[in-house]
């Protein structure tokens, strides 16, 4: 398939973006604490809809009582909510992290599996966090697509999607694979501190000159 003009555009963007990005941020990277693809899999469910902060809170207590797939398998999710009781949601998280390894344990000889579509075959584990497994865990290139990244990259023009299958699949396309980490890693981080939903810091954005948002009047100083 011949790359058209416009794709030609984007990608050269892209590249800039992620230029810009990794000036303003080159040390980021996962902000959960793991120790193993299990750690890594079970945090990811805890921090939907949660800080990361609240997460790495929780969790050493939670791997220190439950330290590998038997011991999870092994329990109750009543027995779990106590160590995760401060994160929202927290029952059906609990509920989840039991069920995914029990799964595990009886379908995957209890090792967490490295690809998308094993993972999202487990309780709780949507795409998103298939892609967080993926990449943090087994260091295969992947885009994590969440809200924030969704938003931003809408914001600077490469897509019109409110999909974040289409719009990971989008990205994949304007940056090579060995790119698809860092930048969404500092995309995601970019989303936290600085592109808000409601009131972004375009005073403050070094992606300001590339943001079609912004251009089109709809940032803020």
């Amino acid at each position: 398939m011949a790359v058209t003009d416009d794709t030609k555009a984007l990608r050269k963007k892209a590249t800039q973006v992620d230029k810009a990005l990794a000036k303003a941020d080159p040390d980021a990277g996962c902000a959960l604490h793991f120790m193993d693809p299990l750690q890594r899999l079970v945090s990811t469910i805890l921090s939907a809809q949660t800080t990361d902060k609240s997460v790495n809170e929780c969790t050493p207590a939670l791997f220190a009582a439950f330290p590998d797939v038997a011991a999870l398998a092994a329990a109750t999710p009543e027995a779990v909510e106590p160590y995760i009781r401060r994160l929202g949601l927290y029952r059906a998280k609990a509920k989840n992290v039991v069920l995914t390894a029990q799964k595990l344990r009886d379908d995957f000889s209890g090792v967490v599996p490295d690809t998308i579509d094993e993972l999202v075959t487990l309780p709780g584990v949507g795409r998103k966090t298939a892609n967080c497994v993926v990449l943090n865990a087994y260091g295969k290139p992947d885009i994590m697509c969440d809200t924030h990244f969704c938003r931003i990259t809408r914001r600077l023009g490469f897509h019109e999607s409110d999909d974040p299958v289409k719009i990971e699949f989008i990205m994949a396309e304007l940056l090579p694979p060995e790119k698809w980490g860092d930048f969404s890693h500092r995309v995601i981080i970019h989303g936290r501190e600085i592109c808000h939903a409601r009131k972004p810091e375009c005073g403050r954005c070094p992606l300001a000159k590339y943001c079609d948002f912004l251009l089109e009047g709809g940032g803020a100083s």
